[in-house]
This record gives C-alpha cells, sequence and structure tokens, in this order.
C-alpha cells in the first residue's frame, strides 16, 4: 500500500539520455502552485520509492497500474500522457501498448523522481521504450496544445494536486474527443469498516517501514491526504464539471484503491 505522486513546476526535458532544451510546443516554467515542503517531499523517496511500492503493496501495485493502463484504452501507435509520471510504471506500460510507433509524454513535479524514470528507462532495451520522453512541468497549466492526446494517465498524483479541478480541465482540454483519461489512486471510502482499516494499515505497517528508511514523516502525510481526497462519487462530478462526457469510478482490492475512468 504505497505511492503519491502530483505534477508542478519547471520546463526540463529527459529524453532517456540525458535533459534536452524546449521543444517547439509550450515549456513555459509554472508558478508553484503546490508547496515547496511537498516538492521537497517528492524528491526525497524517489531513491526508495520503487523498492517500498513493491513492499508495501507485496508488489499488487503492478496490477492496479496494468488495470488503469487498460482503462486508459490506449493502442497502437497513439500519443499518450502519464501525469505525475514518478518513476514511469505507467509510462513503461502505456509504452508496451503504443508500440514503436507511439509516443508516451511522462510529466512531473519532480526532478528527482524524472532521474529514476531516465535512468530506468536506459536498462530497457524493447524499442518501445524509446518513444518516452520525461518533462518536468505542472499538472495544473499543462504545455500541450489542445486535444493532443489519444489517452491519459495519472497514478496517484490528483489527491496531491492544489486545484483538482483545474487539474481535471487541463486533462480534458488536452485529450481528443471521445479518448478517455484513467486515474488510479487510494480509494477515499464511504465504508467505515475500509477507512479503519486503510488508517491501520497506515499506521501500522506503511510507516514503520518507511521509518527503516528514514521516511516515516514523508509517509505520515499519505493518511492525511487520503482523508483529504475525494470520494469515488465526487470525483465522478469532478470530471463532470469540467466537461467530460461520462464518467465512471471503480473501486478496486477490497475498496483499498481506485480507479476513475472519464470519457471526453
Amino acid at each position: 500500500m504505497a505511492a503519491l505522486l502530483s505534477g508542478v513546476v519547471f520546463p526540463v526535458a529527459f529524453t532517456g539520455q540525458s535533459p534536452v532544451g524546449s521543444r517547439s510546443r509550450r515549456r513555459m516554467a509554472a508558478r508553484c502552485s503546490n508547496s515547496n515542503e511537498r516538492q521537497i517531499l517528492f524528491n526525497r523517496i524517489a531513491p526508495v520509492y520503487d523498492n517500498l511500492n513493491d513492499l508495501l503493496s507485496l508488489g499488487q501495485h503492478r496490477i492496479w497500474k496494468n488495470m488503469a493502463v487498460s482503462w486508459s484504452g490506449a493502442k497502437k501507435g497513439d500519443n499518450v500522457l502519464d501525469l505525475c509520471c514518478g518513476s514511469g510504471d505507467l509510462a513503461f506500460l502505456l509504452s508496451e501498448k503504443v508500440a514503436s510507433t507511439g509516443k508516451v509524454m511522462g510529466l512531473d513535479f519532480s526532478y528527482e523522481q524524472l532521474a529514476v524514470a531516465s535512468s530506468r528507462q536506459k536498462l530497457r532495451g524493447r524499442s518501445c521504450y524509446k518513444c518516452i520522453e520525461w518533462i518536468e512541468g505542472d499538472a495544473m497549466d499543462l504545455p500541450f496544445d489542445d486535444c493532443e492526446f489519444d489517452a491519459i494517465t495519472m497514478g496517484y498524483g490528483l489527491r496531491n494536486v492544489v486545484d483538482r479541478d483545474r487539474a481535471m480541465r487541463e486533462m480534458y482540454r488536452v485529450l481528443k474527443p471521445g479518448s478517455r483519461v484513467s486515474i488510479l489512486d487510494f480509494n477515499k471510502s464511504n465504508q467505515s469498516v475500509t477507512t479503519f482499516m486503510q488508517d491501520w494499515m497506515i499506521d501500522n505497517v506503511v510507516v514503520p517501514v518507511a521509518t527503516v528508511y528514514g521516511l516515516a514523516k514523508e509517509y505520515e502525510y499519505l493518511k492525511y491526504s487520503i482523508n483529504a481526497y475525494l470520494t469515488g462519487e465526487e470525483l465522478e462530478s469532478l470530471a463532470l464539471e469540467a466537461g467530460f462526457s461520462s464518467a465512471r469510478h471503480y473501486e478496486i482490492s477490497g475498496g483499498f484503491m481506485g480507479n476513475l475512468v472519464a470519457v471526453r
């Protein structure tokens, strides 16, 4: 049970080799819409983020991420976006869907997370992984044209974005008509038993394990961010208010996780 990410600020792009200059499209630095402390948090956990995800979820986060990518509808040759990409798990899965004829943009606000993603990309030999470009940028002010993407994924990011409505509207703007956004995150359940178990797991499993890595404070933040998040019904309403034609939230993993699927 772990994962957190969001996306905010700075115009640096990664190609899997080294940072590159700005593209022809807008790569403007945005105002820091999130706290500096939050950005520092995600940079700090970057070196052990993947190991903690595997350990704390007993590897199940890979199943959830595969589900999220499948729900996005991404297919061969598509141009797709992974928002709040972190160390790249969803972006790598997307690249396998779109193949070498497609394109994947992975955007995050954490330079350290993107550096880890770029390093992981270099170790992968399949041609499809070369189609990924890493960009440090703002989820609430995306540096892309209108109707640019065939699919969007977002894993453990919307929960941490300061202005969720603005982020959702930006996803709507850059997505092509008829295409989908798939948003995976912890589920804020209406069931008291599920909420109790979720809190218990964080207090008695997640934080103690993170303490071994010297990251207790960083992972204590997790419970508070879930409590401040939206329920499935509220996420559906958020998407519809942003302009999406349909939205459905799926509870997975016994209600501990959730995935919002919205169609533009």
